[in-house]
């Protein structure tokens, strides 16, 4: 399977497809801002006009986009992914998504003979560029094999996680992991701007040691030097985090932590900075 049909060219499916395309697959690709995805010509794919051109005939269809609300006007439109895709055709939502909706597209696949995977990743725009994802799969076991390649070119650590919905899951662990370890990071940096020591010492110290984490290596520093541009957007997390939270509340479970977290990102959106990096969580420490 060589021919890719690819939407959503944002600050991680841009990276995404030139790593598809240095691997050898044919992409093309698809955007709502088609002027985001021009620069894609340049290292190889096509740019099409509507979803219908982007992915009909291809082998293994790529969605990566915002919101679940666009996950599902993008699928089950008249317009959609489910209504232009070919029999036999891989679909792979790359979305961090509701596991409900990743099952409610594997159905309505299934019944077209079409294979769905639920595939959401982890590691931003540093681990697009890098082709280092880590990208956790829901799905049956067949389709994921058969997508091997496809995840290969853009990630190092892929996991199939169990059925349809459990990739998400898997991605709802992480962004509960990945809410604790921002805020413990921000208030690391910010205690030692308060005792007067540097704080890039701070982070160059316990880099190595028991507090490591991508958080300190990769958002410190940019806490540190006031750097809020977007490797993940604020808007994005909150909507992960409620994602989570909603799941635990259906399962009977609390997750106070994550709930403190999710209330001070939400006020930051409201605040207008839905569209500033996760890293900028650091403005809520600032006197």
């Amino acid at each position: 399977m060589k021919s890719i049909g690819f939407i959503g060219t944002g600050v991680m499916g841009a990276s995404m497809v030139r790593n598809l395309l240095k691997s050898g697959f044919s992409v093309s690709v698809y955007n709502r801002s088609k002027e985001k995805a021009l620069p894609l010509l340049e290292d190889g794919a096509k740019v099409c006009d509507s979803i219908k051109e982007c992915v009909q005939n291809q082998d293994i269809i790529i969605t990566i986009i915002g919101f679940p609300k666009d996950v599902e006007d993008v699928y089950f439109s008249a317009d959609g992914v489910l209504a232009h895709a070919k029999q036999g055709a891989y679909v792979v939502d790359m979305t961090t998504t509701s596991p409900k909706l990743s099952k409610k597209i594997y159905d309505m696949a299934k019944e077209k003979n079409i294979h769905a995977l639920d595939a959401p990743v982890s590691g931003g725009d540093i681990g697009a560029k890098n082709a280092s994802l880590a990208i956790m799969v829901g799905g049956d076991k067949e389709a994921f094999e058969a997508c091997m390649p496809a995840f290969e070119a853009m990630g190092k650590n892929i996991v199939h996680e169990g059925p349809a919905g459990c990739g998400q899951h898997v991605k709802m662990a992480n962004q509960i992991v990945v809410a604790g370890n921002t805020i413990g990071i921000c208030e690391a940096v910010a205690y030692t701007k308060a005792m007067g020591i540097d704080p890039n010492l701070m982070i160059k110290t316990i880099c190595s040691g028991a507090a490591a984490s991508w958080q300190v290596d990769n958002n410190g520093p940019k806490m540190v030097c006031d750097d809020y541009a977007p490797g993940f957007f604020i808007k994005h997390f909150v909507k992960d985090m409620k994602i989570a939270l909603d799941e635990a509340k259906d399962a009977g479970i609390s997750l106070g932590i994550l709930e403190d977290v999710y209330n001070l990102y939400f006020n930051m959106e409201n605040e207008g900075m839905g569209e500033l990096g996760t890293q900028a969580i650091i403005k809520k420490y600032e006197k």
